[in-house]
């Protein structure tokens, strides 16, 4: 019997995961599931970055302006749908491919969710912080202190479990264990995880230039549009918060482009953050990579 494959391809945010799952797909002779929490809104077009007309016509892409923004979308949901989904295109294929760079997306995928709340941003830009100033092994100290235990529990050699463990307990000042009442899911395919990335300078430049072209393309318009319903979760992210700053008189056009472009950056950065956790994606350079060298990770 044929082992069926999920392949997952991952990255920041203009590194080209776009291009290469649809490589990777194509040779497949497959589809894509994208795993991208704003690309599944269908009002939004521009800041988004979704795929053109022309990339969609090659693959065939699913939740891509699938749902409306007026819909309190969440990962949980998307866990759900997804994995009905994938259910149905493994019987038709061999192969599927996920592509995406929300990491909570990914997340829900492979590995499923427990019952632990939700975990506020800035605890989680704090661990990170120490992460990459200080290390894994300063954050092994820290939970070490404050949950003990869990240090026999856990592979304290993984940074995504240790960043994890220590969010929770920070959060909610119990352990992570206390939440878990389900062993993790194993899923009914194997998964291979691919993640592109680039020299910082180069990533940065594409970012730069993409968010020029969503500029050109029309993007202060389109958020413009949508400044009524800037109180929604789908609109609360990078490419419209900085505009509607804009549109509210706190500071010009010229400092709102500056704040896209350092905030698009700053997002790229806390993509890779979550996904260099992950020991169990294989990286490569987006502009040294080839389908022949993903499909290689095959075994």
């Amino acid at each position: 019997m044929i082992k069926k494959t999920l392949w997952v391809v991952v990255g920041p945010t203009a590194v080209g995961k776009t291009h290469w799952a649809i490589q990777l797909a194509k040779h497949l002779k497959t589809e894509i599931v994208s795993a991208d929490s704003r690309q599944l809104f269908k009002e939004l077009q521009i800041g988004t970055a979704v795929p053109t007309d022309e990339e969609l016509a090659q693959v065939n892409h699913h939740f891509i302006q699938s749902h409306s923004l007026q819909e309190n979308y969440n990962a949980g949901q998307y866990e759900r749908d997804a994995i009905a989904l994938l259910n149905d295109l493994f019987l038709k294929y061999d192969d599927v491919v996920l592509c995406g760079g929300s990491g909570l997306y990914i997340k829900a995928v492979t590995e499923g969710f427990d019952d632990i709340p939700e975990i506020p941003e800035e605890i989680t830009e704090v661990v990170e912080e120490k992460f990459n100033n200080e290390g894994l092994i300063a954050l092994q100290k820290e939970l070490q202190e404050l949950d003990p235990e869990i240090m026999n529990k856990i592979e304290v050699s993984n940074p995504h479990r240790v960043m994890r463990a220590l969010e929770v307990v920070k959060h909610t000042g119990q352990s992570i264990v206390s939440f878990r009442g389900k062993k993790v899911i194993e899923r009914p395919w194997q998964t291979i995880k691919i993640g592109l990335d680039l020299p910082r300078e180069i990533l940065y430049q594409r970012i730069d230039n993409r968010m020029d072209k969503m500029i050109k393309q029309g993007l202060f318009d389109e958020a413009k549009k949508f400044f009524p319903f800037q109180y929604l979760q789908a609109l609360q992210t990078v490419g419209y918060r900085e505009i509607f700053g804009y549109l509210k008189n706190e500071y010009d056009k010229e400092e709102a482009i500056r704040l896209l472009k350092r905030n698009s950056r700053r997002y790229a950065k806390r993509q890779l953050t979550w996904f260099k956790r992950d020991q169990e994606i294989f990286w490569f350079d987006a502009e040294d990579v080839s389908v022949k060298k993903m499909i290689a990770l095959k075994k």
